[in-house]
């Protein structure tokens, strides 16, 4: 009988451990869900200054940017204009079959806009964020990684801390207020592995 109760005390003690689980990690989604929410609302309009403004790539079409990508780089000319920094990192390789990169169609956009060429970084090593931040981060290498980066609003938060965990120091820029639903769930997820794994690790999964 003694070893009977012990059993039935051990499967509540799971259950009651199980349930406990679900409860934290709903807790931390939806913590993590307000912090990508703030972040997103946090990004519009901000102002800030660096050492270089990064264009997070977005897709282009043989060599112009998408109206996504497009609203980005325009974002980071308005930045150059005003002062914010001295030069624009375009970032972004290309997908299979295309002709062009993201980084190239953004320093295109670019120049047809007046950027002069010595203004303008082309980074296309990277097929992801993390990637590209890397590598923009080992261009920045004698800087002080101080940067603005420019990308979509619901993309702030998970922009933000990969920059950090690569070493730069970022202000986010939204361009655009495009804070959908689900959007910002995927972020949340994504944000909410990579605090745990770390963003390097999601990158390879």
């Amino acid at each position: 009988m003694g070893g009977m109760g012990n059993r039935i005390r051990l499967r509540r003690g799971l259950r009651a451990a199980a349930l406990l689980g679900v409860v934290a990690s709903l807790a931390f989604l939806l913590v993590t869900f307000f912090r990508v929410t703030t972040a997103a609302n946090d990004s519009i309009g901000a102002t800030a200054g660096g050492d270089a403004i990064v264009v997070l790539g977005a897709a282009q079409y043989n060599g112009s940017p998408s109206p996504v990508f497009e609203s980005r780089l325009s974002t980071a000319f308005d930045l150059w204009s005003s002062g914010a920094a001295p030069m624009i990192v375009t970032t972004g390789a290309n997908q299979p079959g295309d002709a062009f990169t993201e980084g190239f169609a953004g320093y295109r956009y670019l120049r047809n806009r007046g950027v002069s060429e010595e203004d303008i970084v082309v980074i296309t090593d990277g097929g992801d964020t993390y990637e590209s931040l890397l590598a923009t981060r080992l261009q920045l290498s004698n800087s002080s990684g101080v940067v603005v980066l420019v990308t979509d609003a619901y993309h702030a938060k998970r922009s933000a801390e990969i920059a950090e965990e690569v070493g730069l120091e970022p202000t986010v820029v939204a361009a655009g207020t495009d804070t959908g639903l689900s959007r910002r769930i995927r972020e949340t997820v994504a944000v909410a592995v990579g605090e745990i794994i770390s963003f390097r690790r999601l990158s390879r999964l």
